[in-house]
């Protein structure tokens, strides 16, 4: 039976704690979660009391906020569940107090005011949840499960779902033969691994990573075969980075600014880790495309802004384009590209508004500069932000932040840092208040690279580790990459006679016999991009629609 007896091993009559009599409960005290209810009615709770108790909790309960405080400082507790009003310290008083000493400690603040204020008040000092009474046994047991058992409970539905839809992921993954399938499959891997990441499922993580790694072989053997009919205009093509603009910027154009924004080399995850902070101020309708190659800025990016591939580039423009394989001088004409490609859409000029952001440091002048040319009625805000890129890039130059970003969780997370406070935010932000749609998109992802692959060239092949192009080039492996002597299978410009091109599969990175071991132990665990994976090709676009 149950019964109520007086606390007296810590506060004499002032406290009572409410025990089983089982004698087998005593081999479950270490698994128990311990409650304090601190209330000055605690007499009338009495049914709470047991129904928490009959659920498998420890209670204990006391009736003013000083006694309270001597109990959590002697005895830790799972859970405090404070009343707001009771004579001598207030439950405020008393939360503002065990703030200072125990920061971390959960609280569920119950009161009998349903006044705005208090309710603020309470959340402002960050209680867990907060109650308005009357309360019933079983709100408060709901309540109670949700803050003590709601990781524990997440953790064992996403095993059972996953557990549940396992066989069909693997066979979506292992039968994907179109670009819709590949892309679905792989999508669902991501959001699998995101979920049981986040439930702290690691034993299932590695049935996902499993899966993926098999999808990745599987999507570079297709890649290969399918690309070259996809860039000379297969009907069955996937979109590609030349169709976004026409497909969803220019159904946005109007009277009304329209903001086109690119977070250079965002992978999916990467994605799906800043989209709760976009979800604050905008309706977001998530899609994807399928990076060209090489899935690097020079290629991808200049594609996306002109709607053509590098060849057609280099024939309109030759003045602009050269071998360098450098994004400064072949990313140098954006805003022209993108200028000419609004008027072969539309049949006359829109303005445009260009602004390439390499550092925060420029906030203030990005702000000045945006805010200005939205007063030109449909203008296009086309914005570049490169701190993603430079990141993944500095990561193999600096230890430091090899190890702040050493997997992909800690890239996500460092992603989401800096995107909560970054100069893209407060743009993004002031574009929901004003009511302006914004299309966002990267131009390529990033792959974190394990293998190297022993690549043989002449002086002059170009340095990229996940694509080479040079003469008399060659992979020691030729599962390791794409390899061709045509451009045009890859719509690049003409190289020359004797060009060979490379392009890595899977998470292969190029290395040279001479600088073998430098170069294993200098970019292996490297996030790089170029080649052909993925992590690289499928890559997010998504309109987002300020909420109103």
């Amino acid at each position: 039976m149950l019964s109520a007896m007086p606390a007296t091993n810590f506060l004499g009559d002032s406290a009572y704690s409410l025990e089983f009599d089982f004698p087998e409960m005593t081999k479950m005290v270490a698994a128990i979660k311990r409650i304090l209810w601190v209330d000055d009615e605690v007499d009338l709770l009495r049914p709470h009391l047991l129904f928490l108790q009959d659920r498998g909790y420890h209670v204990d309960a006391t009736t003013n906020g000083d006694d309270a405080l001597a109990l959590l400082r002697e005895h830790p507790y799972d859970l405090v569940l404070l009343d707001e009003q009771m004579p001598g310290r207030s439950g405020l008083e008393v939360l503002e107090i065990l703030g200072r000493e125990d920061p971390l400690q959960p609280v569920i603040m119950i009161s009998k005011s349903e006044e705005d204020r208090t309710m603020t008040e309470a959340i402002g000092r960050h209680v867990r949840d907060y109650l308005v009474k009357p309360t019933s046994p079983r709100q408060v047991l709901s309540v109670v499960t949700r803050v003590l058992e709601g990781s524990s409970i997440q953790q064992q539905q996403a095993a059972q779902d996953f557990s549940a839809c396992f066989n069909e992921l693997s066979r979506s993954c292992r039968e994907a033969d179109t670009p819709e399938e590949f892309a679905e499959a792989y999508i669902e891997t991501v959001d699998w691994q995101l979920r049981l990441e986040d439930a702290g499922e690691g034993g299932l993580l590695e049935s996902v990573t499993g899966l993926a790694v098999d999808l990745r072989r599987d999507f570079g053997k297709w890649v290969r075969t399918e690309y070259s009919g996809w860039v000379s205009d297969s009907k069955d093509r996937p979109r590609l980075s030349v169709d976004l603009v026409r497909e969803f910027l220019l159904p946005c154009l109007g009277t009304d600014p329209t903001y086109f924004v690119v977070l250079d080399c965002m992978r999916l995850d990467q994605w799906r880790a800043i989209v709760p902070v976009l979800s604050r101020y905008f309706e977001i309708e998530s899609s994807w495309h399928y990076s060209i190659l090489p899935t690097a800025t020079p290629y991808a990016r200049n594609a996306i802004f002109s709607g053509l591939y590098p060849d057609e580039i280099a024939e309109q423009h030759p003045d602009w384009w050269n071998a360098s394989d450098d994004e400064k001088s072949l990313n140098a004409f954006e805003d022209e590209l993108l200028r000419n490609q609004l008027k072969r859409l539309t049949g006359h000029d829109v303005p445009v508004h260009y602004e390439k952001i390499f550092s925060d440091r420029q906030g203030d002048q990005v702000h000045a500069r945006v805010n200005s040319a939205l007063h030109e009625p449909g203008s296009v805000i086309a914005l570049v932000f490169n701190f993603v890129d430079l990141m993944t890039h500095g990561r193999s130059e600096s230890p430091i932040l090899m190890e702040v970003a050493r997997d992909e969780s800690a890239l996500r997370d460092l992603t989401r840092s800096w995107f909560e406070r970054s100069t893209a935010l407060e743009v993004l932000k002031v574009a929901a208040d004003k009511g302006h749609r914004v299309i966002l998109t990267t131009d390529h992802g990033s792959i974190l690279c394990h293998n190297p692959a022993t690549v043989y060239a002449q002086r002059g092949t170009t340095s990229n580790l996940r694509y080479k192009f040079g003469k008399n080039l060659k992979a020691e492996s030729p599962r390791t990459a794409l390899s061709t002597l045509n451009e045009k299978d890859l719509r690049l410009p003409a190289a020359g006679m004797g060009t060979n091109y490379l392009v890595a599969l899977e998470d292969y990175f190029f290395v040279y016999p001479t600088k073998l071991r430098e170069y294993q132990a200098r970019y292996r665990n490297s996030f790089l991009h170029g080649g052909i994976s993925p992590e690289e090709m499928i890559v997010p676009v998504a309109r987002l629609n300020p909420k109103r």
